[in-house]
């Protein structure tokens, strides 16, 4: 499931609140943020758990795209960690088999740990 934001610190931070706080429980979650460069459009995604409904958390239904992606994990204690996913992106996003048709992921493992996820060719 996900909600969608537009792509400005403000607007992302405020609506991971509202994602984080729709679906209760953190715990046994999986949580996603999307970058698509192409629409410019920043998406806060949840994994579904059985009971979920996308319509009363007022998200919407999506899946990632599979596929290959190159790994970049950051530690740190937040919100430190989360200002080197920009230009950490912005540094992969110069690789030439870089694919232009899929989302950046990032994949918060846990609270200190961030994946970002290029989608390579």
């Amino acid at each position: 499931m996900f909600r969608r934001a537009a792509n400005e610190q403000e607007a992302i931070t405020r609506t991971w609140a509202e994602v984080e706080a729709a679906v209760g429980s953190l715990r046994g979650r999986k949580f996603y943020g999307t970058f698509d460069p192409v629409t410019n459009e920043y998406r806060v995604c949840v994994q579904w758990q059985d009971g979920d409904d996308a319509g009363v958390l007022t998200m919407e239904d999506g899946t990632l795209p599979g596929g290959r992606y190159v790994r970049e994990r950051l530690q740190g204690d937040p919100p430190a960690v989360y200002r080197l996913i920009q230009p950490t992106f912005e540094s992969l996003a110069t690789r030439p088999d870089r694919d232009r048709s899929r989302p950046e992921i990032e994949f918060y493992r846990r609270h200190d740990v961030v994946d970002l996820l290029l989608p390579i060719a």
